[in-house]
């Protein structure tokens, strides 16, 4: 259980710790003339809760401001240098207000150099504390992140394998080519190599987690290429991309997917001719948008290609995949990815 991103556990650490480190400050700070044991602990149960709450407030702030492993370093620097300030600053102001010490001069640097150490030394050893166990939190999600997502793209070759190494699949393909031969053995032989093309592509990229725009567009053009053999008159395929915006990255094999999603789901006969758009929106998103003419019965669909896509996503960050449909049009946008120079990923 979580409550603002931080375990109901630590919660009943922090407090049993804020009672023993109380007790432990008793021996480390000396005790005023008259004072009792009892008030000594109370006082310092006072300065160690403000203390440690104040540091743990610290460091959930620069945790939410800085919250990549790429950010650590200047997170840390930045998290000790405000925790510094603050025991220099509340250590004084405590005393003052609890009057220990009357005669001791709070912003004088003897007091500094013997009182507040003690502080910031037990701060910073807490603080170790705090930052290895989220370290270790980091490195643990990383590991299962980096596991869900290798288990996703497994799930996305064996669909797109599947889709196309399927008998349906296969007897279209041979049955086109085998007209093809009789018909115009040139055309025959760059149908081939487009198929070839096809699966060299699947078999390459099979294991990133990325691929340029531009490849993946050859790649498609590459199957589009073949299903236009099977409807030669009935598919328009529209692509519209500039070349810089080509550069960008997408999660492979995500316009082949949606490619075959328009045509699995669409009457396409020349009655009823399918076009299919791809183009980029607002700059920052790839648009592939089909006539909507669904079928009456598509057989068995395991329904998973767009949430394949959302999952592979979500690896990513906040990257939202958009379904829009309307009486005439079905339309999905995906959000480019720019991979910047230090490998981590943010929206086009």
């Amino acid at each position: 259980m979580k409550i603002a991103g931080v375990t109901v556990k630590e919660v009943y650490v922090r407090w049993i710790g804020i009672f023993v480190l109380a007790y432990v400050m008793i021996f480390l700070h000396g005790r005023e003339p008259g004072q009792t044991m009892l008030d000594k602990y109370l006082t310092a149960l006072v300065f160690t809760t403000v203390f440690w709450n104040g540091a743990f407030a610290i460091f959930m702030h620069f945790r939410k401001v800085y919250p990549q492993i790429r950010q650590t370093p200047k997170r840390l620097l930045i998290t000790f240098t405000c925790l510094v300030l603050f025991l220099l600053v509340g250590d004084p102001i405590l005393c003052y207000i609890f009057n220990i010490n009357e005669e001791v001069d709070y912003l004088s640097l003897e007091y500094y150099l013997h009182e507040v150490p003690i502080n910031v030394v037990s701060a910073a050893i807490i603080g170790s504390i705090y930052e290895n166990v989220y370290f270790y939190e980091q490195w643990h999600t990383s590991i299962k992140l980096n596991e869900e997502l290798k288990n996703q793209q497994i799930r996305t070759q064996f669909e797109v394998l599947q889709n196309q190494m399927s008998p349906h699949f296969l007897f279209n393909s041979l049955n086109t080519l085998t007209t093809l031969i009789a018909e115009d053995q040139n055309v025959a032989i760059s149908f081939t190599e487009k198929l070839s093309e096809v699966y060299r592509y699947i078999l390459q990229n099979k294991e990133k987690e990325l691929v340029s725009l531009h490849d993946e567009l050859e790649f498609v053009e590459a199957y589009i290429f073949l299903l236009q053999m099977r409807y030669p008159e009935n598919l328009s395929v529209d692509i519209s991309i500039a070349e810089n915006q080509r550069k960008k990255s997408i999660a492979p094999l995500t316009l082949q997917m949606l490619v075959e999603n328009a045509i699995k789901h669409n009457v396409i006969s020349k009655a009823h001719p399918l076009h299919i758009d791809i183009y980029i929106e607002n700059e920052k998103l790839l648009a592939v948008k089909n006539n909507l003419q669904e079928k009456k019965s598509i057989g068995k669909s395991t329904k998973t290609g767009l949430h394949n896509i959302r999952s592979r996503y979500a690896y990513f960050g906040e990257h939202k995949i958009d379904v829009i449909v309307t009486a005439d049009d079905f339309m999905v946008t995906v959000p480019l990815i720019e991979v910047i120079q230090e490998k981590s990923l943010v929206s086009a």
